[in-house]
C-alpha cells in the first residue's frame, strides 16, 4: 500500500493545459484571476488536482454521467 494516500497530488501549468486541452496561458489566466485555485513555488505554480477536478465539474456545460438522474436525458 502506498503510504501517498490521503496526500494532495499537485499538478503543473503543462500537466493542467493538457488535462484541459487549452494553452498555458489559459490556465496562467485562470490561475491570476483566482478561477483556478493553485499554489506558487518560487516563479512557477501548481495546482492541486483536487482542485482541477472541482472546476471541471463546476464549469462543465454538458452533464456528466454522474450529475443526470438515472434513465433521463438531458436537453
Amino acid at each position: 500500500m502506498s503510504q501517498e494516500t490521503g496526500r494532495v497530488r499537485y499538478l503543473t501549468v503543462e500537466e493542467v493545459a493538457a488535462v484541459m486541452r487549452v494553452s498555458k496561458m489559459t490556465v496562467y489566466r485562470l490561475l491570476h484571476s483566482g478561477e483556478l485555485p493553485g499554489v506558487r513555488v518560487g516563479r512557477s505554480f501548481r495546482v492541486p488536482q483536487d482542485a482541477l477536478d472541482a472546476y471541471l465539474r463546476s464549469s462543465s456545460t454538458v452533464p456528466l454521467p454522474e450529475d443526470r438522474g438515472e434513465g433521463r436525458l438531458s436537453s
